[in-house]
């Protein structure tokens, strides 16, 4: 197939770059509209925070098989196939009426979506020469960074002059655009699926895998507040996933084409890199989960401030992305770029896991270049060294795998996030109270003020401040809980610096680094 040139060269660059964006715009575009969500559906913070994990379940299931089902229905047919079905599901999220219906609809829009992030990738890099794919990883990488963090600025602006439906509804112009200009100018594949009856399709492995995935995010989501295994659907789904996990990998290691070759993680390298990015998943997806809610909830800030304070730090991750791509097209070991990404988001967590109630909105600016360096110097480095060690052969499901644990890692951190907080706002709630001083004659002293200045009478009054030292016990409860998830997660990033030392390169030749890079691209 010949490399498009000139109009239509620039019409599939944009095209699938914005395609992922939009992708990925949708992991967090809602994150600032929660609260909201919750008021709207009649449901705590908790529970809507299943419109974000059911999303990232989605991803994780579907993106190691893209490269399955691509090669089953046809590249072409299965991008243009995953579009219609992402711009359909956004319809649906928009117009659902409760939290069962729009977790569901958020479900198959992750379907769709981690296949179009998965399809973006390679139909953009085959729309560039072999010397000019490092260029292609960087705009990629470009999508990677901005993608995440524009959502919320985008959502903010949103919920502050419109409504939440259309966080949803705003992808419905975008992917009949996108689907019709994939539809003209993105060509087929040489014998693209003409192959049907030679390809095997490993339906328990996939069941498995979906069983796996769907029970543990329940019970990680759902064990605080079930009260962990004194419930009996925390029990049952207990099983389930262990069960499942173990057959899965029995199964995936006995058959001869699985559909997760598991075998690779045998590699100490792959192994090593692994629990690098799925803690680089939970960085990265957490801190756009946490701090919207913080900002908003205690902070005092609008939803389209808390964009705007995440949106102008990633400017510096967007100008690193197409510089690590070239780095990583001329065979830089990624090795030292992943110890300082991960010291700089470290340093980022600890910096925000310190702040005060009362900071502005500027404040917050140096802390989140430091997350947007970190998330740059992770995300490319850590696909390519993913393959430091593989056969070229192994380069795509390597990757393949590497992906699928960095969404993991995104849905168990927000999972994780969810119940730590919950956990840590009953304890500080408990520890202010608890040493409260005088709490009766402050509660006294405002109601005096109260009566003063509204002429109420003591009962109401009392009642009135009564329930302003306990928002402001809750609040303060809430801020602190926020802060020790920011400095948990900063935590994960420490331990896992030391296995840095267990990570090994070699210098790729200009084959390996071509054949690395388009693995990238097929299996992203």
């Amino acid at each position: 197939m010949a490399t498009p040139k000139g109009f239509a060269k620039a019409i599939i660059i944009i095209t699938t770059v914005s395609a992922a964006v939009m992708e990925l715009i949708d992991t967090s575009i809602i994150n600032v509209a929660l609260t909201d969500m919750s008021g709207s559906l009649g449901v705590n913070i908790e529970d809507i925070s299943w419109v974000i994990t059911s999303y990232a379940i989605a991803n994780v299931i579907i993106i190691p098989l893209t490269g399955f089902l691509a090669a089953y229905f046809g590249r072409k047919n299965y991008y243009l196939a995953s579009m219609i079905i992402f711009t359909i599901a956004s319809y649906l999220c928009g117009q659902s009426s409760s939290l069962l219906e729009i977790v569901i609809w958020r479900f198959v829009q992750g379907v769709g979506g981690g296949a179009l992030l998965s399809t973006s990738q390679s139909i953009l890099f085959d729309a560039f020469e072999p010397k000019d794919r490092g260029k292609a990883a960087g705009l990629f990488g470009m999508g990677l960074i901005l993608g995440p963090t524009l959502g919320p600025t985008l959502g903010g602006y949103i919920m502050q002059h419109f409504s939440w439906p259309l966080i949803f509804m705003i992808n419905i112009p975008i992917g009949i655009i996108a689907t019709v200009l994939s539809y003209i100018f993105i060509e087929k594949q040489e014998n693209e699926g003409k192959n049907k009856s030679t390809i095997h399709i490993d339906y328990l492995g996939i069941g498995l895998l979906a069983a796996f995935i769907s029970c543990l995010q329940f019970v990680l989501e759902r064990g605080q507040s079930e009260d962990w295994f004194n419930s009996e659907s925390i029990r049952i789904c207990s099983l389930i996933a262990t069960v499942s996990f173990i057959v899965f990998v029995w199964h995936e290691l006995r058959i001869k084409n699985p559909a997760v070759n598991i075998r690779l993680l045998g590699n100490r390298n792959l192994a090593f890199t692994s629990i690098f990015t799925f803690i680089a998943g939970i960085g990265l997806f957490t801190s756009v989960f946490v701090y919207p809610i913080l900002a908003q909830r205690v902070l005092g800030f609008t939803a389209y401030e808390t964009g705007l304070t995440l949106l102008a730090p990633t400017i510096a991750g967007v100008i690193a992305m197409p510089i690590m791509g070239i780095l990583m097209s001329k065979g830089v070991s990624p090795v030292p770029f992943v110890t300082i990404g991960f010291i700089l988001f470290t340093c980022y967590a600890f910096m925000n896991a310190g702040i005060s109630p009362d900071i502005g909105r500027n404040d917050l600016f140096f802390p989140f270049i430091l997350r947007a360096l970190g998330i740059a110097m992770c995300q490319l480095p850590l696909i390519n060294q993913a393959v430091a060690g593989l056969h070229p052969k192994d380069y795509a499901t390597g990757i393949g795998i590497n992906n699928m644990i960095r969404q993991l890692g995104g849905a168990s951190g927000i999972a994780i996030a969810n119940n730590y907080i919950a956990q840590r706002y009953a304890q500080h709630r408990i520890d202010l109270v608890s040493n409260m001083q005088n709490g009766q004659m402050q509660a006294n002293a405002i109601a005096q003020n109260i009566i003063a200045k509204t002429g109420d009478v003591a009962s109401v009054a009392n009642t009135k401040a009564l329930t302003l030292i306990n928002s402001t016990v809750e609040r303060q409860s809430y801020f602190l809980s926020y802060l020790d998830t920011l400095r948990l997660i900063g935590i994960f990033f420490i331990i896992a610096l030391p296995l840095v030392l267990f990570l090994r390169t070699k210098k790729k030749t200009a084959a390996e680094i071509e054949a690395s890079l388009k693995a990238a691209s097929e299996a992203h």
